[in-house]
C-alpha cells in the first residue's frame, strides 16, 4: 500500500510542499550521471589560469591550495551602476580530478576561511547590500566547468525573497521574543530529521524539504555571518558538510549549496543550505508554486545517518 501524501508548510515562510513518500524510490535505486565528459581544456587547472584574473591565493609556499579569481563573464561589475557588484570564482583545489566531498577536512576548513575573507573584503564597499556564496556541483545544478569551484555574488540590491525572509524573521522575534532559527534548531535537535549534532553545529533535513535529500547546517550560536565562526565551529561545519556531500556523491546526485550575507542586517543566524537536484520541477511546481517531494525528510535523514 502506498504511503499517503502530506501537505507541509515551511517553518515560517509562506511556502508549501507536498511530501509524497509513496512515489519515492529507495536511495540506492537513485542514480544519475551528473557530468559526462570535459569538452575542452580546463580553465581552472593551474597551468591554464589567466594571470590577470587572479585575485588572491591561499596556501603555504609557492603552491596554492585555494585560489580566488575574477569571474571572466560576470553578471554584475563595479563599473556598471545599472548592475553594480562583484562576481568571483573560488577554485577549491588545484587538482582537476578531486571533488569537495573527498577533500581533507583541513582543506574544507580552509575553504570556509576563504569564504570569510571574501565576505570581509567585499562588504567594505558601502554600495554592496547583499553577498551570496554558492556552489553548483554537477550538470543538473548548473555547473559548466568540471573542476571543483564555488562562486561569490555581491550586489547593490537586496533580492525580494531575501528581504521577505528577513522581514518574517523580525516579525517572528517580535511576537515570540525568540530567534526563529534558534527555535527550529531546538525542535530538530530532538526529532527524526537530525543528521549531525555536536557542541558547535547541527545538521538536519528541513520539515518541508523542497528537494530530495535537502539538508541545512547551522551553528548553534546565532552568528551574524561566516566571519564570526571560531576554529571549533569551522571544524564541526567541515565534518557535517563532508558527511552530507559524501552521501550525495554515493548517489551521483548534482547539488547546489549556498549561504547569504545581508550586509545591513545584524540579527541573522548563519547557516548553509544544500539542495540536491536529482528531481526536476515540472508543471505543478512551475504553474502553482507548490512543490512535490517524493523523498520525505525523515527518510532522507535516515539515509544520511546510515
Amino acid at each position: 500500500m502506498l504511503k499517503k501524501s502530506e501537505l507541509r508548510k515551511s517553518y515560517f515562510l509562506d511556502k508549501y510542499v507536498l511530501i509524497t513518500p509513496g512515489r519515492a524510490k529507495r536511495p540506492r535505486d537513485i542514480k544519475e550521471q551528473t557530468v559526462i565528459k570535459r569538452t575542452g581544456k580546463c580553465v581552472f587547472c593551474p597551468e591554464n589560469i589567466e594571470k590577470d584574473l587572479i585575485v588572491k591565493k591561499f596556501g603555504k609556499g609557492k603552491k596554492w591550495d585555494i585560489m580566488v579569481l575574477k569571474n571572466k563573464f560576470p553578471a554584475v561589475t563595479p563599473d556598471n551602476e545599472r548592475a553594480y557588484g562583484y562576481q568571483e570564482v573560488i577554485v577549491e583545489t588545484p587538482f582537476h580530478s578531486k571533488i569537495l566531498a573527498k577533500l581533507p577536512l583541513k582543506q574544507i576548513g580552509l575553504l570556509f576561511k576563504v569564504y570569510a575573507d571574501r565576505i570581509k573584503v567585499l562588504s567594505r564597499d558601502k554600495k554592496i547590500k547583499y553577498i551570496l556564496i554558492f556552489k553548483n556541483e554537477g550538470s543538473k545544478a548548473g555547473a559548466s566547468i568540471v573542476h571543483d569551484h564555488s562562486q561569490v555574488f555581491a550586489t547593490s540590491i537586496l533580492p525580494p525573497d531575501v528581504k521577505e525572509e528577513m522581514d518574517l524573521l523580525e516579525e517572528y522575534e517580535k511576537k515570540s521574543g525568540q530567534c526563529a532559527y534558534c527555535d527550529i534548531i531546538e525542535t530538530e535537535s530532538k526529532g527524526p530529521r537530525k543528521i549531525f549534532d555536536d557542541k558547535w553545529v547541527i545538521a538536519f533535513t528541513p520539515y518541508a524539504s523542497r528537494f530530495h535529500y535537502e539538508a541545512w547546517i547551522f551553528t548553534k550560536r546565532p552568528l551574524d555571518n561566516i566571519t564570526e565562526l571560531n576554529n571549533s565551529e569551522i571544524k564541526s561545519f567541515s565534518r557535517a558538510l563532508k558527511m552530507i556531500l559524501l552521501k550525495l556523491d554515493s548517489l551521483g546526485i548534482s547539488y547546489n549549496y549556498f549561504f547569504h550575507q545581508v550586509i545591513d542586517e545584524k540579527k541573522q543566524h548563519f547557516h548553509l543550505k544544500i539542495e540536491p537536484r536529482d528531481s526536476i520541477w515540472a508543471g505543478i511546481e512551475l504553474g502553482s508554486g507548490l512543490v512535490i517531494n517524493s523523498v520525505s525528510p525523515e527518510e532522507a535523514a535516515k539515509f544520511y545517518r546510515s
